[in-house]
């Protein structure tokens, strides 16, 4: 999932150019692009065995796949590409903090299908691509489509559960202090706040309560992270080459690796990728596709085929 959204430069078009112009263009410079990627910059399969030996066909995008990164590209042009459409895309397609006037209870679906610039894009989609094709090879669309969604909604809902959590104790330590509600209101909309607060709450706290409540989160990244520990779990010898590792890793170490680092950065804020990641939704993604792989193992075994 998912980065939050910071302000990104509206890309402007001239009136000539039509949308299919737009995606068109897209298209021929995203292709090189994913090689780059492929090849130098972040995962990929190089050694099937044994039994994963079914995940060679892996370089074929089937239909599903296909379906959900053209909804996001076309999210993307129509957010960034087509003049004026930013704020109106992020404000009803995001996922906002509940109290927050502009949340809406489809925004825990539709936030996936945004992004909040074309690098998170890029590799959201090549993720989707690489790990998810054998999973919708095996499963079917139906019951891939069903794992995606679910990963992906659930991780939104963790992530908001937490938010409101970390946003509930500090309100609480507000108003335990004496600071009126229409304070802590005016605080929530113009992030203005006196330094005797600062000072006794911390300052840090009060720019992450006003986040907590302002910033919207965009992107597929806890569907992702669900589509990775199903995948870890089905090819767990399936080696991962990695730009800052010198050997290739196997599936079983690095996703666990990779989700016990976002937990670190959730707890901790300290992150390596920097800042505006959306540490909880990714881990949000990763406990739901577990539960689904653990109970869909379990019900296999009792009811084989």
């Amino acid at each position: 999932m998912c980065e939050n959204f910071i302000g990104t430069k509206i890309y402007r078009i001239q009136n000539r150019y039509t949308l299919a112009c737009v995606l068109k263009k897209m298209y021929t410079s995203i292709r090189p692009a994913i090689r780059v990627v492929d090849r130098i910059l972040f995962l990929r399969v190089l050694v099937i065995r044994g039994k994963n030996s079914q995940y060679a066909g892996m370089g074929k995008m089937i239909d599903a796949i296909k379906v959900l990164i053209a909804v996001n590209v076309i999210l993307y042009a129509v957010t960034f590409l087509m003049p004026g459409m930013q704020d109106a895309m992020f404000t009803a397609l995001a996922l906002y903090f509940p109290k927050n006037d502009h949340f809406r209870y489809w925004q825990f679906v539709t936030n996936m299908f945004m992004h909040g610039g074309f690098t998170h894009l890029l590799f959201n989609m090549y993720a989707l691509w690489a790990f998810g094709t054998p999973l919708e090879q095996i499963w079917g669309i139906n019951r891939f489509l069903f794992f995606y969604f679910l990963s992906g909604i659930g991780a939104g809902v963790i992530y908001t559960l937490v938010n409101y959590f970390q946003f509930d104790n500090i309100y609480n330590d507000l108003v335990g202090l004496g600071v009126s509600p229409a304070d802590i209101q005016n605080l929530l909309v113009t992030s203005s706040y006196s330094s005797s607060l600062a000072d006794t709450v911390g300052e840090q706290r009060l720019i992450n309560f006003y986040h907590l409540y302002n910033t919207p989160a965009v992107g597929a990244s806890g569907a992702i992270y669900g589509v990775l520990v199903a995948f870890g779990i089905l090819f767990p010898n399936a080696k991962l080459a990695l730009i800052f590792l010198p050997v290739p890793v196997a599936a079983k170490y690095f996703i666990p690796f990779l989700i016990g680092l976002d937990l670190f950065s959730g707890i901790t804020g300290v992150s390596i990728f920097g800042g505006g990641i959306a540490h909880f939704a990714h881990i949000g993604g990763a406990v739901i596709g577990f539960l689904l792989m653990w109970y869909w193992r379990k019900d296999a075994q009792k009811n084989p085929h």
